[in-house]
């Protein structure tokens, strides 16, 4: 085994190629089209911007200045006409844009002229409360259709809004609104999240009582409304004369006639904050035209969208994927989607599968944290309902396990629906690495390969670029680069050119760095193995914590798994293992029962990949530290099983459990 690759010890053989009836009506079928891309990748992009609206055109493709792009120079266009007013121009403004449901159960429909009437009056009202093209608001809401509406009327009035996932503490809102230097909060009275509130409105006046001199207002929705017999007590927090506004008092007075302002293509669309490794967030940067390009062509190809199509993004508009795959990318192509405020367990663990049923859904893309808490929850919940609408899948967040792949695609999809399991970044904008449904043949926890017009390799750790068409039937391992500028890529970090350059082009000069391992086999389909940091040496060995999680997913009892190297004084780093039982196999890690059960774990892994990739530590628990995104926190199970203070645990969903399990480790270690 190579020592400077990142090697792969699991191996998939399953292949789902697309059904021909699926293949005969894709919206592209034809293989030939990665070459074509490939030709001449300036015209390819050129021929997908073409198909939105330009208000001015461009002269210039693009222009790559290194580590800088610009692309469609000199056009002008607008993200919110793209998205909302060209459907109504065009005769389709009757056609649903939205079909909401809150957690309480609440639903409201809303068309795309509908749509159009809400974004125009509220950008009318932002203009009134001194917002102006250039400026930066920032939106901490619930995710329903207002904050929907609020990221279009910043793009129609030439804003640029910073979305903060509504789960974040008054500190992180904070940061983010002082780092963007925002001049307005869009905010709600509370949001619904597991049967309770989440106070946004209390939250957000904690933010900005630590000081925020660029805002001048905060404007309010009010979602929740008054406490009653029926809605728990909860702080709406202190009222600002001067400052706070309610939404139904500013918004619904303004008139409905808001033109949109025409906007250079790289001009700034909004700015996302991503968490680093160490040091504070960074305010991620996107533009207008090549961002909503490298949108609208994703969404159009990788989903299959049909004008008949009902699709649900289940992601919070906190994320990027929320902004991608709920607004702009879907709403570019006029796609009728669902939208959904809260938990999937309220009332009941089938709320996404009764949500699927009543609303016909065709068309879901979720996270493979979201299958693996499905998978531990029991197939009693899906079957209780009628998924037949289903036609197409996707996964995206992260790496998911073959075992959870394959789930996915039996218990939810019925054996029928492609699985899209899609490879991308908030800095890529839009997805990168994917199968395209009606060409590729699918494989469990592979993301296949490139999307047309991205162009990817492999390096290794000394910077050499490896050769992936060596012949080598296990394929090769390296670290993923990505080696042609494309028309979503990030435009910078705000206000730190210097950590841009640092973070994503410093490592391979002249390639983009995104900090994956990733595995390309001998059919050409790239395995993205996790982060490169995630990549444990043990004893010389290069092991994917991914693989060591997908074997232990693989066992019968495993419903969840993280694995995490820590320090060992012989070997360099050990393997430790957290994992979830599923309920019909779960025991008391501290019985006879419970010792045999981890035993069993350590010895399937080592049968699975190999005895280099046995786990010394394997902990049962009843869950696992997720943020409130659901990503797991494994800096603080490294916490944990190196028996260190706990780090910062203020963005988890839940703090109990990291100190259960530091309970478990230090009886443990006793």
């Amino acid at each position: 085994m190579s020592h400077d690759t990142i090697d792969t010890l699991l191996t998939e053989d399953r292949v789902f190629p697309p059904s021909e009836s699926f293949a005969a009506q894709a919206n592209v079928n034809d293989p030939e089209i990665y070459a074509r891309a490939a030709a001449d990748r300036q015209a390819y992009w050129a021929n997908w911007a073409s198909q939105l609206r330009w208000m001015e055109p461009w002269h210039t493709v693009s222009d790559w200045q290194l580590p800088y792009a610009k692309w469609f120079i000199g056009g002008r266009l607008n993200a919110c006409d793209n998205c909302v007013d060209r459907h109504v121009d065009e005769g389709r403004g009757d056609k649903v844009a939205f079909i909401a449901e809150g957690e309480p159960g609440d639903v409201r429909t809303f068309t795309y002229a509908e749509v159009k009437t809400h974004v125009s009056r509220l950008g009318n009202a932002l203009k009134a409360m001194g917002v102006a093209k250039g400026d930066r608001v920032c939106l901490y809401m619930p995710m329903g259709p207002e904050l929907c509406f609020a990221m279009l009327a910043c793009a129609r009035i030439g804003a640029a809004h910073s979305v903060v996932f509504g789960g974040f503490s008054a500190e992180s809102l904070h940061e983010r609104i002082t780092d963007a230097g925002a001049k307005l909060v869009v905010t709600a009275d509370g949001s619904w999240r597991n049967g309770k509130v989440v106070p946004l409105k209390e939250i957000t006046d904690a933010a900005l009582a630590k000081g925020a001199p660029s805002v001048t207002g905060v404007l309010v929705y009010e979602r929740v409304g008054e406490p009653s017999g029926n809605v728990p007590d909860y702080n709406r927090g202190a009222w600002h004369e001067g400052r706070d506004q309610w939404w139904h008092d500013v918004v619904d007075a303004q008139s409905d006639d808001c033109p949109c302002e025409p906007m250079d293509a790289e001009d700034l669309l909004y700015i996302l904050y991503t968490s680093g490794s160490t040091g504070k967030p960074k305010g991620i940067m996107h533009t207008t035209g090549g961002y909503l390009t490298g949108v609208y062509a994703t969404a159009q190809w990788v989903f299959d969208l049909k004008d008949s199509d009902i699709y649900w993004c289940t992601a919070d508009c906190g994320w990027v994927t929320g902004h991608s795959y709920v607004v702009y990318g879907p709403m570019a192509n006029g796609v009728t989607q669902v939208l959904y405020e809260g938990s999937p367990a309220v009332p009941d663990k089938d709320r996404f599968w009764r949500i699927i049923e009543r609303h016909r859904v065709t068309i879901l893309y979720t996270a493979p944290t979201a299958i693996r808490m499905f998978m531990q929850w029991g197939e009693e919940y899906p079957n209780r309902c009628d998924l037949s609408s289903l036609r197409l899948l996707g996964s995206v967040g992260e790496p998911i396990n073959p075992e959870a792949w394959m789930w996915y695609r039996r218990v939810i999809g019925g054996e029928r629906c492609p699985i899209v399991d899609t490879w991308w970044q908030t800095e890529t904008g839009a997805i990168m690495i994917t199968p395209l449904p009606g060409i590729s043949g699918t494989k469990p926890g592979s993301a296949t390969r490139p999307f047309p017009g991205v162009a990817a390799t492999l390096m290794n750790e000394e910077g050499q670029e490896l050769n992936l068409d060596s012949g080598d039937p296990e394929g090769t391992g390296g670290i993923l680069a990505l080696t042609e500028p494309w028309p979503s890529m990030l435009r910078g970090i705000w206000g730190d050119p210097e950590r841009y350059q640092q973070t994503y082009w410093s490592r391979f000069p002249g390639k983009y760095f995104p900090g994956d391992g990733c595995k390309v086999d001998g059919d050409g389909s790239y395995w993205l193995l996790g982060r490169v940091d995630d990549i444990m040496l043990v004893s010389g060995h290069n092991i994917s914590t991914m693989e060591v999680e997908s074997a232990l997913v693989a066992h019968e009892a495993v419903a969840e798994a993280a694995v995490i190297g820590k320090q060992h004084a012989i070997k360099g780093q050990a393997i430790a293992a957290f994992v979830i039982l599923r309920a019909s196999h779960r025991v008391d890690p501290t019985s006879p029962e419970g010792e045999a059960r981890i035993a069993e774990l350590k010895a399937w892994v080592a049968a699975k990949i190999g005895a280099i990739a046995r786990p010394d530590d394997i902990y049962i628990s009843a869950d696992l530290p997720k943020t409130r995104s659901g990503k797991i926190m494994r800096r603080l199970l490294r916490d944990v099983a190196e028996g260190r203070a706990l780090g910062d645990t203020t963005t988890l969903a839940d703090p109990n459990v990291v100190a259960s399990l530091k309970t478990q480790y230090e009886e443990k270690e006793g």
